[in-house]
């Protein structure tokens, strides 16, 4: 199954997506909805609803709420989209200036603030409170997965487990409110309910390990971004990490001081120290590993092209090259 083809299973219902979204960016405040129609525009893989579309069709559910479901989650992210630019001060994303760039901090922050309550608005039109206490739970703790990676810029004492449960937190929760509330809105069963939770995070994880390690191995052309980017903010990724645990004393020194000052100054020295150490080998085959483990988790699903997308979904998620 070619990438294209996850999408092709749902195409009718991306497209419907699509003009749920045009929709609820209405606001009677024109730089609300022309900031908000420039980020939502920037393309970007949309993985997060087309995961509550595959898992909600994989289990029999067809119709409206299923895409206003899948509309929420992509607003949701959206939203920290926007934050996490203002927070990481980033000038560029999906190959194109970043809003806060164009339009500075406030603006995008409080645009951020707009599409987090209109997700809210929308959940309200769902009307399942179960739904509602998967995402609204899911918003709290990314909010304190952002504050915990916060916390450790520049830190180069974080360790692997600390690394983790920040990507737990910041990343993988919307993919695993992504397809257990997919789940939850289907009504299925505690046992599918609980594997469709599980798929997400295990391939949440997987896709954050796989863009920490473009950052070291990827171009900025490819990836859309800069590459270097988590290096120039003193962020402790699982590459930097690696090399600091195993690798040789100067790989070691070299990493921590870079993290400790943050810059770029040193990347060249450091994407060498950390394919050198094995640290990006390490993080591609823990990336592989929990993308099995998410494969793994479908086996509660009726077989279906649905069900297959998401296996193949996975496969591409650590095979990408952006």
């Amino acid at each position: 199954m070619q990438p294209q083809a996850f999408y092709n299973v749902v195409a009718e219902d991306f497209a419907a997506v699509d003009g749920i979204i045009r929709k609820q960016l209405s606001s009677r405040v024109p730089l609300v909805e022309k900031i908000a129609d420039y980020i939502t525009s920037a393309g970007g893989k949309r993985l997060r609803p087309l995961l509550v579309l595959l898992g909600g069709k994989a289990l029999g559910l067809e119709g409206d709420r299923l895409r206003l479901l899948a509309a929420i989650i992509e607003f949701l992210h959206t939203s920290t989209l926007l934050h996490d630019d203002v927070v990481d001060m980033s000038g560029m994303r999906r190959g194109r200036s970043t809003a806060n760039a164009l339009w500075g901090n406030a603006p995008s922050v409080l645009v951020g603030d707009f599409l987090y309550a209109r997700s809210f608005e929308m959940m309200v039109e769902l009307d399942s409170m179960p739904v509602m206490r998967i995402i609204s739970q899911a918003t709290r703790v990314i909010a304190e997965g952002e504050v915990l990676q916060l916390s450790k810029v520049r830190d180069a004492s974080t360790t692997e487990a600390i690394y983790m449960e920040v990507i737990k937190a910041k990343t993988a929760m919307l993919f695993e409110a992504s397809s257990h509330s997919a789940a939850t809105l289907a009504g299925a069963g505690l046992e599918q309910r609980e594997a469709l939770r599980q798929f997400g995070d295990r391939l949440g994880v997987a896709f954050q390990l796989v863009d920490d390690l473009l950052d070291y191995r990827g171009d900025s052309e490819t990836l859309g971004k800069n590459v270097g980017d988590d290096l120039a903010e003193g962020k402790p990724t699982l590459p930097l990490i690696y090399t600091m645990r195993e690798g040789t004393a100067q790989q070691a020194e070299l990493v921590r001081r870079a993290i400790q000052k943050g810059g770029i100054e040193d990347l060249e020295s450091i994407r060498s120290a950390v394919e050198a150490a094995g640290a990006l080998d390490y993080t591609a085959a823990l990336a592989r590993d929990f993308a099995d483990q998410a494969i793994t988790c479908l086996d509660v699903l009726p077989p279906s092209p649905y069900r297959e997308a998401m296996v193949e979904l996975s496969r591409f998620a650590v095979a990408r090259t952006h």
